[in-house]
């Protein structure tokens, strides 16, 4: 078919990995019959980048794409007496993608220009023609920000961000909304608007010539190439001046030494290790000949580790561009496993016009968690970009409400940035509705503390829609040599690039795992009203013996009871009696947090008693209460159980009669006119003491039945706090905060067993003593007539015998 002549442009940026003690390498290109040759490189462990970088290559090509001959790439190496070796090969097809429009008058010539037809997404112009590429979503977000006032910042932290992200509500707070972070769910080289992060330069593995690896497997690069090809048409009138050549504007060739921040945040989906179905994972980074990471510093028993870690390792680009992030698994005895591995290229992010080295946050703080922690500030990074780009430097006004960049002028106003005196015409502080909607417009004043100059956060404003990489959390397959192909799990990190020659990096991020905080509660039992009667007496009364006992739920060690109120006969009971709890809670997930010891011998919550790490158990703060029936002779009766949650506490009626098993719902103000509710719930983190009356309820027949109500009054205090207001368990000293007396209890409430006549002058005596009375009169007289009916028979024989009066007689004879 016809053919056209046209000059391809090659970027010969330098060899990377070379094996076999290669000396001086040189590169040849081969396509159409013709050859190319770059010079050689004169010392490849200082500087593996070639002298010259941009090449130009005449070649007549068919029109047809599937007739245009590939590209061959030769690797020669300089050896004694002229020998010079092909030390590597490969062949570029499908030419078609390199393919584009020369560059013109408007837009000057730089590395990565689109195809045609095609709009790039990194234009410099950053006009509002490219602000209809920002998605939707961050508009969305911005309007939730908006109607969010009086914004919480004393709280906030990275993981702030992370959760709300992850759209976990329950672990993000407050103030977060506007401060995004993007959580890809693959590499940042694998998100298709960064085009693999290979826009300035792709990297093309070279093989060994003549190589023939063996059957299934795939053949060892023995290097690689980086550099970019550029291919279009010449103008068709020999008189039209050809257009500008491409890579005009070059990076300095020259290596770099960078500081490395390797952020790694978690891992999920591991595969299980060791016998228990879990692992024990650490992290290790590698930089060249550098590593990083202790082995003591895993995370026991889990396939979901969070690490939270921050490695900081230097190198030189691109003599150590392969940065290795490796997790194995914890061993009593080394060496440990291997889990999996990932390698990010820092060449790649360093040189990509997406700004790939340190993304961009949404907001400009100068102090604070969110502190701007990249070498250069918003107005000289968007200087920077310019220059990269060959465009003239951004012009801002003295004000810093205005710049002019790319033949546009924009205006803070336009992002509603308000105060700005330099609003251009009838903005007056109003933000463009196009901007508000596409999440570039401020709502008004910044409300984030520390937002630093106007220059600064209209600079951010621009480098934001040039839809550079944000700032972001990238989530990388793990692999491992052993098993290639298959993951190992994935983990979730981002890493900043930092050249020394910009200046020293602002300060890292702080991405440690949040910390439990502790906490003491303290719950008094007062009293307990109309509980159920599990027992009767001797006299056939209904009565119970009651105790309450005590404890959080997950912390069953810290189980404590009161003292036994006996023979209570209307369910009342009187305590006066103090629970304490110790407790660790971390309030952005509120959570409590307990620590379970090694070689514990608590077996539910422990599943092997040789193990040797602490289990840390996550659960709700919940304050389990439950009223018992004492008994000597038989298993205690359960009575009914109370169970309250410290973060939704139901609010307590002040009156026993008050008290009922569900909520009333949210009652209304004491004061109608004000229109105020009162909520049926608090938060005992919050209003930290809550007095009044709970109820008590018990399971019968699939329903929830009252069986009892409890006088409680609960304080939550910190560790300090509970340090400088000790206080005793039940009525122990120290007995204070509040003092704590002996309960007064009505005479017959003892045990029956230590005093058995009391027991019965209380139990039979003060309830049937008339009729005790009266069977005893009844007894006495039956007695006595008993003792008249046994004597009144002699007692009359007696008299009429009568011998005292026959002995008389007959001893008056006698004389």
């Amino acid at each position: 078919g016809d053919g056209c002549w046209v000059p391809p442009q090659v970027l010969a940026w330098g060899l990377r990995g070379l094996r076999g003690g290669v000396r001086a390498p040189s590169l040849e290109v081969q396509c159409g019959g013709r050859t190319l040759r770059t010079p050689t490189i004169a010392d490849l462990a200082t500087n593996p980048n070639f002298p010259i970088n941009a090449f130009l290559l005449m070649l007549h090509l068919p029109a047809e794409e599937e007739y245009v001959p590939p590209i061959r790439l030769r690797v020669l190496d300089t050896r004694d007496f002229g020998y010079r070796p092909e030390v590597g090969q490969a062949c570029v097809r499908g030419l078609g993608q390199y393919c584009c429009q020369p560059p013109g008058e408007g837009q000057p010539p730089g590395p990565g220009t689109p195809p045609p037809g095609s709009v790039s997404p990194s234009s410099p112009l950053c006009s509002l023609q490219i602000l209809p590429r920002i998605t939707t979503e961050k508009g969305a977000a911005d309007k939730a920000a908006e109607e969010e006032e009086d914004e919480d910042e004393d709280e906030d932290d990275w993981w702030s961000k992370f959760y709300a992200a992850m759209g976990d509500k329950a672990k993000s707070r407050r103030g977060t909304n506007r401060d995004r972070l993007k959580i890809y769910s693959c590499e940042l080289e694998a998100v298709p608007e960064f085009e693999g992060l290979q826009d300035f330069c792709q990297t093309f593995p070279l093989y060994q010539p003549g190589g023939h690896p063996a059957a299934g497997e795939d053949p060892l690069p023995a290097g690689e190439f980086k550099g970019l090809f550029r291919i279009y048409p010449l103008p068709e009138d020999p008189g039209v001046p050809p257009p500008p050549r491409h890579f005009q504007e070059l990076p300095p060739s020259q290596p770099q030494k960078c500081l490395v921040r390797v952020y790694v945040v978690r891992a999920f989906d591991l595969p299980p290790r060791d016998r228990n179905g879990l692992c024990d994972p650490y992290v290790r980074v590698s930089l060249g000949t550098k590593t990083l990471g202790q082995r003591d510093q895993y995370v026991p028993n889990t396939l979901e580790p969070v690490f939270g870690r921050l490695f900081e390792v230097t190198g030189t680009i691109p003599l150590e561009k392969d940065l290795r992030v490796s997790l194995l698994d914890y061993d009593l005895l080394p060496p440990d496993q291997e889990v999996g591995t990932t390698t990010i290229d820092l060449e790649n992010r360093l040189l990509s016009r997406f700004r790939a080295h340190c993304g961009l946050p949404t907001l400009y703080r100068t102090a604070g968690p969110g502190c701007w922690r990249d070498q250069l500030p918003p107005s000289r990074a968007l200087e920077h970009f310019a220059r990269g780009r060959g465009l003239p430097a951004p012009e801002f006004s003295a004000e810093g409400t205005t710049v002019t960049f790319g033949d546009h002028t924009f205006l803070l106003s336009h992002f509603g940035g308000w105060g700005s005196r330099g609003g251009g015409g009838g903005g007056g502080g109003r933000s463009c509705p196009l901007m508000r909607q596409l999440g570039l417009a401020e709502s008004g004043p910044p409300r984030h503390r520390h937002p630093g100059a106007p220059r600064e956060r209209l600079a951010l404003h621009v480098l934001h829609a040039c839809h550079l990489v944000p700032e972001h959390l990238e989530t990388r397959t793990l692999y491992n040599s052993t098993q290639p192909g298959l993951e190992q799990g994935k983990v979730q990190m981002w890493v900043d690039i930092f050249p020394a020659g910009l200046g020293p990096p602002g300060p890292p991020v702080d991405i440690t795992p949040r910390k439990p905080q502790r906490y003491e509660l303290r719950c008094v039992v007062w009293n307990t009203r109309d509980v159920d009667l599990g027992d009767t007496n001797l006299a056939g009364q209904r009565m119970s013996d009651i105790y309450v006992t005590g404890w959080l739920d997950g912390l069953e060690e810290q189980r404590q009871r009161t003292d036994v109120h006996y023979r209570s006969l209307q369910g009342d009971g009187g305590f006066n009696w103090r629970f304490v709890f110790s407790f660790e809670y971390l309030a952005a997930e509120q959570l409590c947090h307990d620590t379970l010891p090694a070689l514990s011998p608590s077996p539910p919550r422990q599943e092997h008693f040789w193990s040797l790490d602490e289990t840390v158990l996550k659960v709700p703060p919940k304050l389990i209460l439950q009223v018992w029936d004492n008994d000597k002779f038989s298993a205690d009766d359960f009575l009914g159980v109370l169970e309250l949650e410290l973060t939704r506490l139901p609010r307590p009626a002040q009156h026993p009669q008050d008290c009922t098993p569900t909520p009333q719902g949210t009652p209304q103000s004491p004061w109608p006119w004000r229109g105020a509710r009162v909520p049926s719930r608090l938060s005992l983190f919050r209003q930290r003491r809550a007095r009044g009356w709970w109820p008590c309820t018990v399971q019968e027949g699939g329903k929830r039945r009252l069986s009892g109500k409890l006088e409680l009054t609960l304080e939550l205090l910190t560790a300090k706090e509970a340090e400088e207001r000790p206080a005793g368990k039940g009525r122990e000293d120290p007995n204070m905060y509040p003092t704590l007396s002996a309960p007064a209890r009505p005479e017959w409430s003892f045990l029956w067993l230590q005093a058995p006549l009391r027991g019965l002058r209380y139990g039979v005596w003060r309830q049937h003593r008339c009729r005790i009375s009266l069977g005893l009169a009844l007894l006495l007289l039956l007695a006595l007539l008993l003792a008249f009916v046994y004597a009144a028979p002699g007692y009359l024989a007696m008299k009429l015998v009568n011998p005292l009066q026959s002995l008389h007689l007959a001893g008056g004879e006698r004389p």
